[in-house]
């Protein structure tokens, strides 16, 4: 089957917001492109002398809130259309959480598992010297992302100050602390799903202590969501599941041991007192919270009929189809969709460049509480408009998110 084309899934999902919105033909079609588009041919030194020649990008989709903001993908198969798509997504993000930020992505397509530690600097060095001048807290703030790193954004910070002649570490966020990086800034993604998570139960009147939760995808997202989910909702761990397979254990199975298996094993496989699980078995397990934390597409219309959590928490990026969508719907599992329970981590980025900006650094505490009451105002405007329109938690989402971006066209005379 042909893969979609991601840029054009983005702009149907606009597409069905705008009609419920009744947006004029102006605002829809202006929104349904970037407003700047940068392409650009990285010439890069390798270890062995050779000179190779890489591809990147940069999407800066709407900035009528304020600068793109988004994150930096090296992959090998990463494409215009891809960016396109992401920094369409991340502009919508930005928007349901109230961040006064637009929309960007950017990427480099290249495999960084073939390349050096040296060969990665010279490339993300090569890069910044490519684009710096479209960069800066007042333009756009690229982030870590796919196969970028900490260590990438900091080599990519220190070039744009080299370049500018001063300081300037809001200009990337996700970087080390020791040179401007935010507290909170590791499990961000996953606390920010555990408050809205926390929301839902509340509008559905579960006790979700002593409640159960499975997790698809156990990477740093499932791994926080693990602890978390424990620590701050008092949720049991019953089953967990990565790309080699799964564990189940009815008995429940303890977080930071089993985080701390994973971290020296790269396997869940083995765990004591589990017994293997399939990742399409553990989908379909009557769990009070799931939380798909992997990859796109994996609740589809063939077994979304079979899906028994109470609440659906993505924490990954596009884990459930749009067909999937209504039956999830129409069997009431209450789907928290994916730009609103993924976004603690563009919100404390947005956070990490505010502190670099006014050079004050807010303590970890701040940071849990500021993040709280961002994501839980989020939840509350979705929730709102899922009730007065009477429409899944993603239609609400966009409705919301789609709506404050055109306003903002509309205030600036754009359209």
């Amino acid at each position: 089957m042909a893969k979609t084309n991601p840029f054009a899934m983005a702009q149907q999902q606009l597409d069905a917001a705008a009609e419920k919105l009744g947006l004029e033909k102006s605002v829809h079609e202006f929104l349904r492109w970037p407003m700047k588009e940068i392409k650009v041919t990285l010439p890069v030194r390798m270890d062995d002398g050779s000179t190779r020649i890489f591809h990147g990008y940069r999407v800066q989709y709407n900035t009528a809130r304020g600068p793109a903001k988004g994150g930096l993908r090296w992959h090998p198969d990463e494409t215009l259309d891809t960016v396109r798509a992401l920094s369409a997504w991340m502009t919508w993000k930005t928007s349901v959480v109230d961040l006064p930020l637009g929309g960007g992505k950017g990427g480099v397509t290249c495999n960084p598992k073939e390349l050096s530690d040296t060969e990665k600097e010279r490339l993300a060095r090569a890069y910044m010297r490519a684009i710096w001048q479209n960069l800066g807290v007042t333009k756009d703030v690229p982030a870590p992302d796919v196969y970028t790193t900490p260590q990438i954004m900091a080599w990519m910070m220190d070039e744009y100050e080299t370049l500018a002649g001063e300081h300037h570490p809001g200009v990337i966020t996700g970087k080390p602390l020791p040179v401007g990086g935010s507290e909170g800034r590791g499990d961000a993604t996953s606390r920010g799903g555990m408050a809205v998570t926390r929301e839902a139960a509340m509008r559905l009147n579960l006790d979700l202590n002593g409640e159960t939760m499975a997790i698809q995808g156990f990477g740093n997202a499932g791994q926080y969501a693990a602890t978390l989910g424990s620590e701050l909702l008092g949720l049991k761990l019953i089953a967990a599941s990565d790309s080699k397979g799964g564990i189940y254990s009815d008995k429940g199975i303890n977080p930071q041991a089993l985080v701390k298996y994973k971290l020296q094993n790269d396997t869940l496989q083995g765990f004591p007192n589990t017994e293997p699980i399939s990742n399409e078995e553990l989908l379909k397990l009557k769990v009070a919270v799931l939380f798909p934390s992997a990859l796109e597409q994996v609740i589809t219309e063939r077994n979304a009929g079979e899906i028994k959590c109470k609440i659906l928490c993505e924490l990954a990026n596009g884990p459930t189809t749009p067909e999937a969508d209504d039956i999830l719907y129409q069997n009431k599992v209450f789907v928290l969709p994916d730009f609103l329970a993924n976004a603690g981590g563009v919100t404390v980025s947005y956070f990490e460049q505010v502190q670099n900006t006014y050079n004050y650094y807010w303590e970890l505490d701040e940071i849990h509480q500021k993040l709280d009451i961002k994501m839980t105002k989020a939840f509350q405007s979705v929730y709102a408009m899922s009730q007065r329109e009477k429409i899944n938690m993603r239609q609400a989402a966009y409705l919301v998110s789609v709506a404050r971006v055109a306003e903002a066209c509309r205030l600036r005379g754009w359209v």
